[in-house]
């Protein structure tokens, strides 16, 4: 299938699309702020992977390249827009720590909707730090900022999201 989209065989892209579109549209999902923004991403990344398919050195997981793919191609994206990162001050007061149940019981959409709902620059750190692995220093020079703000916005980002799920573990239930 890489090889067919080497050759620019449009039934090998086809397939392509099929196979990952779904998994490389919850990347997006992470970075966007709506459904709308997260497709023009989703798109984005298949104009760039078709484009340097070649590029792949079949060396490493291919799903990792192309999920590293669609997380640059939403930064870019996101940066065009102009981020706003704020500094905050070092002595964050910590929220008392989310009840485990209430985090057992978040699906990964109602998660991946609360992540959604953070501001542009704590939901980019997050996703950066805590789902794609990223340094502090490598998020600071990927989106051209201190590593001490990228700090800053992981912990505001953690703070926001815990005091989010400790709401949602206090509403009633719905049946």
């Amino acid at each position: 299938m890489i090889n067919g989209c080497i050759k620019k065989d449009a039934t090998c892209q086809r397939l392509l699309f099929e196979v990952y579109a779904g998994r490389l549209m919850t990347v997006c999902l992470r970075y966007a702020s709506n459904r709308e923004q997260a497709e023009d991403m989703l798109q984005e990344t298949f104009i760039r992977v078709f484009k340097y398919i070649h590029q792949y050195r079949f060396g490493g997981s291919f799903e990792g390249w192309l999920k590293r793919t669609a997380a640059n191609c939403a930064l870019k994206m996101l940066q065009k827009k102009t981020l706003h990162f704020f500094e905050i001050e070092h002595d964050l007061q910590t929220a008392s720590p989310a009840n485990i149940s209430a985090v057992t019981n978040l699906s990964e959409i109602e998660l991946l909707k609360l992540i959604s709902g953070l501001p542009d620059g704590y939901r980019i750190v997050f996703n950066l730090y805590a789902i794609e692995g990223y340094s502090h220093d490598e998020i600071a020079k990927l989106l051209r900022i201190k590593t001490a703000t990228s700090r800053s916005q992981l912990a505001k980002a953690r703070k926001m999201l815990q005091q989010q799920i400790q709401l949602l573990d206090k509403m009633p239930v719905q049946l």
